[in-house]
């Protein structure tokens, strides 16, 4: 049995034990192209071979970045690590000036692109990199080096015995990548991740995943240039999951439907989205079959797993699964059984509506820093609290500090942070790191995210706010899209906030108002405002009084990863919001 301790061993050890048809699966031109094991191991191969013969060695990085998850990527993440080198893959969205600054932090020697887009932003910066030498692409580009060639040049297999033995030197505490993060302050980091870190990780975080191994299907497309993703396919593979990459976020839905995943992540966001657009069609019903539709509804935001709520609530849970959730099941594809859910808090109401139409969603917590997952939930014996992040998974330990900072040890702890000893020392203390989050252990062993420690904020009164909390919970109202609480200092807490278009355009029709095209429009009609301010005031009841949003103002643009309002991970970028809304930030508190 291929032992697994580096991340290049899973492909070898799903060959010995499940040898799949289809391991990756990736759609080209409108038709899906599977790629088997035995097809992936003989690319990666290549891959090793062709890049030793352009002169990588060990230790070495080589940036990857792709608009989409695809075969490509995986085939290159492994041959590059068998020569003991790191990728370093970066997120394709963020700006020019960043490329520039991760491809130098990290001192790449090449560099291999998705697409044209992605290419001319690092043909704009390459003169500035001094270390890259070249940049490759996966599509075919004019006057572009295609990735082909380096397949090509390891073709010739004479060059094999030099790819084993350099592998057979790398470790298992080697460095595998750098993941730089997208941090909501300052510089990305880059965090350092050994083939350990994310190894143990996938293979322990595989026995929450409850599924028939060697057969099932998994739909991808978190980015997998963050760890949460990439782990996942290592746990994929490791679990003879057959792998099928998403087209993008827009096809998602069409995605779902052609293959039938069991499995597939996911953030708060799109379950959001998914959430509203199911509610809007249900909107649309009339007479009884509306009634029927919004009485599932009611029932399923009440579920409590593990028959919490007695036999009489199963038995209409039963005839509601039968008559509407089966509906929902099928525009998911029909075999969906679990919604790995990370990266942000959920609303504890769609994980009640989800799991009481059949799907398991199951929220778990990680960061970068811990390759990711430090704890997550699971269905099977007792293992789900809605609410909580789920208990910790194995050879985990997680304690809470007095000021109540969870603080995590275990063999998914990164190395550091890459050239800054400073920052790491920050962290990683007394055999612990600390993740600058809040949170608490209830008695059943469930670990409950409260808060990120820096985002929590004072009043002038001396009061703490903790604004996620009210956040999500504002974020239930279908006219708020984002909303930012803001108020430190201040002598109440208020919000900014961004509205839904597409919801708030529908509302205004039915109401004959003339809001306008744009947002910008929108923002100054005061029925609207009104109607917003019924929606904070209801949400506002669930607070204590010195925690309500005593005013607020509406953005006139949407908040978006390009113009550096939310990190690529859909974060808010707190500092950067409150800088461009200074105007309306200053309008709340003047008077």
């Amino acid at each position: 049995m291929a032992s697994l301790k580096r991340l290049f061993d899973f492909p070898y050890y799903q060959l010995e034990k499940y040898n799949l048809n289809d391991a990756l699966v990736t759609k080209y031109d409108g038709v899906w192209k599977s790629t088997s094991t035995e097809e992936y191991i003989e690319q990666f191969n290549k891959i090793s071979r062709g890049l030793l013969r352009l002169g990588v060695k060990p230790n070495d990085k080589v940036a990857i970045i792709s608009t989409n998850n695809r075969t490509e990527w995986n085939i290159m993440d492994i041959g590059i690590m068998q020569l003991g080198a790191q990728d370093v893959p970066i997120y394709p969205t963020i700006s020019e000036e960043d490329y520039a600054y991760v491809l130098n932090h990290s001192e790449s020697k090449f560099c291999f692109v998705s697409d044209k887009e992605v290419y001319d932003k690092v043909m704009a910066i390459k003169g500035e990199v001094e270390s890259l030498k070249e940049v490759y692409t996966f599509d075919q580009i004019e006057g572009a080096k295609n990735w082909t060639e380096v397949l090509d040049l390891g073709a010739d297999e004479s060059n094999q015995s030099e790819v084993l033995s350099i592998m057979n030197k790398v470790t298992e505490n080697d460095l595998a990548t750098l993941i730089y993060t997208s941090g909501t302050t300052g510089r990305p980091k880059g965090v350092m991740l050994s083939h350990k870190n994310i190894a143990s990780n996938a293979i322990n975080s595989s026995t929450r995943l409850p599924l028939d191994k060697g057969n099932a299907k998994a739909l991808s497309f978190l980015p997998v240039c963050h760890v949460y993703e990439r782990m996942l396919q290592y746990m994929y593979q490791f679990s003879g999951v057959s792998i099928y990459f998403a087209e993008s976020i827009e096809t998602i839905s069409d995605n779902l439907k052609e293959v039938k995943p069991e499995v597939m992540s996911a953030v708060p966001r799109l379950l959001e989205k998914v959430y509203d657009k199911i509610i809007a069609k249900g909107a649309d019903l009339t007479g009884v079959k509306k009634k029927l539709f919004f009485w599932a509804v009611e029932l399923g935001l009440k579920y409590e797993p593990y028959e919490g709520n007695g036999w009489w609530y199963e038995t209409r849970l039963k005839l509601a699964r039968k008559l509407i959730f089966s509906k929902w099941q099928e525009a998911l594809g029909g075999n969906l059984q679990v919604i790995a859910s990370g990266s942000a808090a959920l609303q504890p109401r769609l994980a009640r509506v989800f799991n009481a139409a059949g799907m398991g969603v199951m929220e778990g917590y990680g960061l970068t820093e811990t390759s990711p997952v430090v704890s997550v939930n699971d269905m099977r014996d007792g293992g789900f609290k809605i609410g909580t992040v789920g208990r910790p998974i194995a050879e985990t330990e997680v304690k809470i500090a007095e000021d109540g900072e969870i603080l995590v040890k275990g063999p998914q702890v990164m190395i550091g942070y890459y050239k800054d000893k400073e920052k790491t020392d920050e962290v990683l203390k007394d055999g612990y790191f600390h993740t600058g989050d809040i949170g608490e252990i209830d008695q059943d062993g469930f670990l409950k995210i409260t808060d990120r420690k820096k985002e929590m904020f004072k009043t002038s009164g001396g009061k703490y706010i903790a604004p996620q909390i009210i956040e999500n919970v504002m974020k239930q109202s279908r006219f708020i899209e984002q909303i930012m609480v803001v108020g430190e200092g201040q002598k109440m807490p208020a919000a900014l906030i961004q509205l839904n278009k597409e919801f708030v355009t529908e509302w205004g029709e039915r109401k004959d108002l003339n809001l306008g095209e744009s947002l910008s429009e929108m923002v100054k009609n005061q029925d609207l405002i009104d109607r917003i301010q019924e929606e904070i005031d209801l949400y506002n009841q669930k607070f204590g009084n010195w925690e309500k949003i005593k005013k607020f103002e509406l953005t006139p643009d949407e908040w978006t990863v390009e113009d550096e309002h939310l990190t690529p991970t859909m974060k808010l970028k707190r500092k950067v919001i409150k800088e461009k809304y200074m105007d309306l930030y200053n309008k709340i508190y003047s008077n």
